[in-house]
């Protein structure tokens, strides 16, 4: 219902943004006690996620954690700040130690992977976010269909690289050097 009615152009007319700013003054929970991230300057509240969700994003985190390599920090579900938005992707990988993040959220990424049980469209709406951010790869997580949808090369807004990767394919990060992994091997 919430997207139908933001179709209607004099509904979008009547949005009252907020700024990222405005959106740090805001408590953590929304009036309903649920959480939120801000999306192209508009509050939506987080999904709540499955045990598939779950279970296969500790995998995931796992997996690529211990291939880290030095100079690099992981985060799960952690803000990300950009111009009009603060979203708080599955996993991220951001240069710099997490001590360089004490004072303010990372504005960009090596690596963001968003696992995707029920969001997909949601996901995939969100390449142009990441990738006007500056974050060098995005995987989408395919959960279900056991497969990763990767994207390479922002530019100008957009990823120039598509491709998908299946679950017997061994799936190397171009962002962040020594990060692979059996795409299979995350799945149950």
């Amino acid at each position: 219902m919430a997207v139908a009615i933001l179709e209607i152009a004099e509904v979008r007319e009547r949005l009252s943004p907020l700024s990222v700013e405005e959106y740090h003054r805001l408590d953590e929970y929304n009036e309903r006690g649920r959480r939120t991230e801000l999306i192209r300057g508009i509050v939506i509240e987080k999904m709540s996620r499955s045990p598939l969700h779950r279970l296969t994003t500790s995998l995931l985190y796992d997996h690529i954690s211990v291939q880290l390599p030095k100079g690099h920090s992981i985060w799960k579900e952690e803000p990300l700040t950009f111009l009009d938005s603060e979203p708080e992707p599955d996993i991220s990988i951001t240069r710099g130690e997490r001590r360089d993040y004490a004072l303010r959220h990372p504005v960009s990424a090596e690596l963001v992977v968003e696992v995707a049980v029920s969001s997909a469209e949601l996901d995939r709406a969100n390449a142009e976010l990441y990738a006007e951010a500056g974050v060098k790869e995005y995987w989408i997580v395919l959960a279900s269909e056991r497969r990763v949808e990767v994207y390479l090369r922002p530019a100008q807004g957009r990823y120039l690289e598509r491709r998908i990767c299946g679950s017997d394919e061994l799936l190397e990060c171009m962002a962040v050097t020594g990060v692979r992994l059996r795409v299979g091997d995350v799945f149950v």
